[in-house]
């Protein structure tokens, strides 16, 4: 067994000089200004973050709650037919939200064209080698929409009211009650003289969301 050099039991630590007042303060004032800089290097990395990706992310909520598809075709269409472009998209936007499909009734694509419609637009305008399957393209589908919308605004000498109930209700019934109300000498209105709920709100959402497409997409809408 080695020898162990003796312990002084009981001894005491050297004692540990405590900084002065004025090294403290120093410390604090450091530790008080990295904290600051480290606060405003956060704060520019959060603006700019925001700058950039917040953007994007409206956008992508503002496409859900709104979306905007096949534009380009939506202003050609607009243009040869002379129709307002936010009417086009507030119909497709009620009819489909933009998107390929078929309804229950039979009525198909992005505007939900029947096909008795189609055949009747096909004749129309020209489309000798139309089929039904044809509706499935956006580019014949709005073509075929807007020109009904073109129709039944001549028809009804450019009321958006009852071209629209008719695009929804059909042109007999809305001719059907137009004549009620004339004969009443009453101007028509929607909320008094379409006796079809659906139709009355068709007319109200096709309405305001031709205000919401041309408030929020002008420019893809060439407005």
């Amino acid at each position: 067994m080695s020898a162990q050099a003796p312990t002084r039991r009981g001894a005491a630590a050297p004692a540990r000089r405590r900084p002065s007042k004025a090294a403290r303060a120093r410390r604090r004032k450091v530790l008080r200004r990295r904290l600051f800089l480290l606060a405003g290097a956060v704060a520019v990395t959060t603006l700019v973050l925001l700058t950039i990706v917040r953007p994007f992310a409206d956008k992508a909520v503002h496409e859900i709650a709104l979306p905007l598809r096949h534009e380009d075709i939506i202003r050609q269409q607009a243009a040869e037919k002379t129709l307002d472009p936010s009417l086009i998209a507030g119909v497709i936007y009620v009819e489909s939200h933009f998107r390929d499909q078929t309804s229950h009734a039979g009525a198909k694509g992005l505007m939900q064209i029947l096909p008795a419609t189609a055949d009747y637009i096909a004749r129309k305008s020209g489309g000798t080698r139309f089929t039904q399957g044809d509706l499935a393209s956006p580019q014949i589908n709005i073509a075929y929409g807007s020109w009904y919308l073109r129709y039944l605004l001549d028809h009804y000498h450019g009321n958006d009211l009852l071209a629209i109930a008719a695009y929804n209700a059909g042109e007999g019934k809305v001719d059907e009650w137009y004549r009620d109300a004339v004969m009443r000498g009453e101007d028509f209105q929607a909320a008094t003289h379409i006796p079809f709920p659906e139709t009355r709100d068709y007319v109200a959402r096709v309405l305001d969301a031709r205000s919401r497409y041309r408030e929020a997409y002008g420019r893809e809408l060439g407005l």
